[in-house]
C-alpha cells in the first residue's frame, strides 16, 4: 500500500485548534510517544506557546521517557528542557496496596491527588492527552485515560484527547470483551483484547457509555483511514514501551500477551519480547510439529533456545518457538497464541502452571483475557479454534456498542 500522510491529532492542535486551549492553564499526560512526524514533543510545543501556560506535565507507566520495566515504580521528576514538575501517574507503592479497580483511581494525577495535587488540579483548567496505544485492551495507556477523566469530570476540568491512529489498524477486533468481575489496571470497561479503535473513539465510549461525564474535547486526525496500519501513515514508530519496540511486536501482543498469565515465559528479557515464548522443560521441537499441523493462518514458526536476562527464566536456557507473521492481515494473534498454549498444556501438563493475579487473587490470565470462561475451556481441552468460535457472539454484541463511537 502506497503511504499515505495522516495528520495526527497534535498536528491538528498545533495548527488549527489552538484557540480550544487558549488562556488557559494545562497540564499534559503524555510520554515519549508524543512527537509529530518530525518527532518534536508536544511538551516542547505547549511550553513555548504563548496561548497557553503548561503548568504540569504527567506520565504515565514506563515513565516520561518510557526507559522503566513494566509494573516499576516511576518517580516524579522535573523536565530538564521546559522545567516543568513532571508527576508521576504510576507509583508501585500505591498500585500493591489496591485491592480492585479503583486501587489506582488516587494515584491518577500522582500521589498528590490527595494533598498538594487537589489544590493544583483547581488551577489546571485544562488536561490534555497525547499517547500513542497499541490497540489492546491490556495495555494500561487507556486506563491511565479513562481514570484522568474521572478526575477531570469530578474537579470541573476540560480533558482534551488528541487522537492518533491504531497500529494494528482499526477493523480487527478479536477476544473476549471484559467481564467486569475480572476489572483492574488492564481492563476498566467491557471491550475485547484487540478492540479496533482510537484513543479518541475508546474516551468517547467511557465517556458516554459507562458514565464519566468529562468536559471531553476530541481532536481528531485528518487522512487516517480505518484500514491503515501504523507504517501505512508516515508517522515515525517510537516504542511505546520498553517491551513494545517494533510495529510487529504490537500485533503479536495482542496474543501473547496471554503467556503473561501463565509460568511460560513471554520472551521479556530477549530482543523480540512476545514474538519467542518458552520454557525450559518446553519440548520446543514437538510444539513446532503441533503447530505446523494446525496450518494456522498469516504464521510461519521455527524452534529456538534463548536465555532472559530477567523475568521469567531469567538466566536459564529455555526452549521454545518464535512466530514469523508473513501475511499481517490474515494472522490472528488471539487464536494463533490461544492454539500455542492449548498444544503446550497437552504436551506438558504437569510442568504448564498459572500465574496468581499480583493484587488481591485468582489467576492472573483471567485478568489478561478478561473472564475466567478461556481458561476453563482450554482446560477441558476444548481447541483454540473452538474457543473463537464460542466469542463470536459477544464480538458481534460490542462490534454493535462500538458502532456508535467511531469517527473515521
Amino acid at each position: 500500500m502506497t503511504r499515505v500522510p495522516a495528520k495526527i491529532g497534535q498536528e491538528i492542535l498545533l495548527e488549527e485548534r489552538m484557540n480550544l486551549l487558549q488562556g488557559m492553564k494545562v497540564g499534559l499526560i503524555t510520554n515519549q510517544t508524543g512527537v509529530d512526524r518530525r518527532l518534536a514533543h508536544i511538551k516542547d510545543f505547549l511550553a513555548r506557546r504563548e496561548e497557553v501556560e503548561l503548568t504540569a506535565i504527567f506520565a504515565p507507566e514506563h515513565g516520561l521517557y518510557g526507559c522503566q520495566q513494566a509494573g516499576k515504580h516511576v518517580e516524579d521528576a522535573i523536565d530538564q528542557r521546559s522545567g516543568i514538575p513532571v508527576y508521576s501517574l504510576y507509583r508501585r507503592e500505591e498500585i500493591q496496596r489496591g485491592d480492585g479497580p479503583d486501587y489506582v483511581v488516587d494515584s491518577i494525577l500522582a500521589r498528590h491527588a490527595r494533598e498538594p495535587m487537589t489544590d493544583r488540579l483547581g488551577e489546571i483548567e485544562a488536561l490534555v492527552f497525547d499517547i500513542q496505544d497499541v490497540g489492546t485492551r491490556v495495555y494500561t495507556y487507556i486506563w491511565t485515560m479513562a481514570l484522568a477523566m474521572r478526575k477531570a469530570a469530578e474537579k470541573g476540568v476540560m480533558f482534551v484527547v488528541l487522537d492518533r491512529p491504531n497500529p494494528i489498524n482499526g477493523l480487527r477486533m478479536e477476544g473476549r470483551t471484559l467481564d467486569p468481575n475480572f476489572r483492574s489496571f488492564i481492563g476498566l470497561y467491557p471491550i475485547p483484547l484487540r478492540h479496533g479503535m482510537t484513543v479518541a473513539e475508546l474516551a468517547s465510549l467511557f465517556n458516554l457509555r459507562h458514565g464519566i461525564g468529562a468536559d471531553l474535547k476530541v481532536v481528531e486526525m485528518r487522512g487516517w483511514r480505518r484500514d491503515m496500519w501504523f507504517d501505512d501513515t508516515g508517522l515515525i514508530w517510537v516504542p511505546p514501551s520498553p517491551n513494545v519496540p517494533t510495529l510487529a511486536t504490537a500485533l503479536v501482543y495482542v496474543g501473547m500477551v496471554m503467556l503473561e498469565g501463565t509460568n511460560v515465559s513471554e520472551g521479556r528479557g530477549t530482543t523480540a519480547p512476545f514474538e519467542v515464548i518458552g520454557a525450559p522443560w518446553l519440548d520446543a521441537e514437538a510444539l513446532l510439529a503441533r503447530l505446523k499441523g494446525l496450518s494456522l493462518p498469516g504464521a510461519i514458526f521455527r524452534a529456538i533456545k534463548f536465555i532472559p536476562t530477567f523475568s521469567k527464566h531469567q538466566g536459564q536456557t529455555c526452549r521454545g518457538i518464535q512466530v514469523h507473521v508473513i501475511d499481517r492481515d490474515e494472522y490472528r494473534p488471539y487464536m494463533t497464541s490461544l492454539s500455542v498454549i492449548s498444544e503446550i498444556m497437552r504436551m506438558h501438563p504437569d510442568a504448564f502452571g498459572w500465574t496468581e493475579y499480583p493484587v488481591g487473587s485468582g489467576h492472573y490470565f483471567d485478568r489478561v483475557v478478561g473472564t475466567d470462561i478461556v481458561r476453563k475451556a482450554l482446560e477441558d481441552g476444548v481447541s483454540a479454534e473452538g474457543i473463537c468460535e464460542d466469542n463470536a457472539e459477544d464480538l458481534s454484541d460490542f462490534s454493535g456498542v462500538r458502532e456508535e463511537y467511531l469517527i473515521y
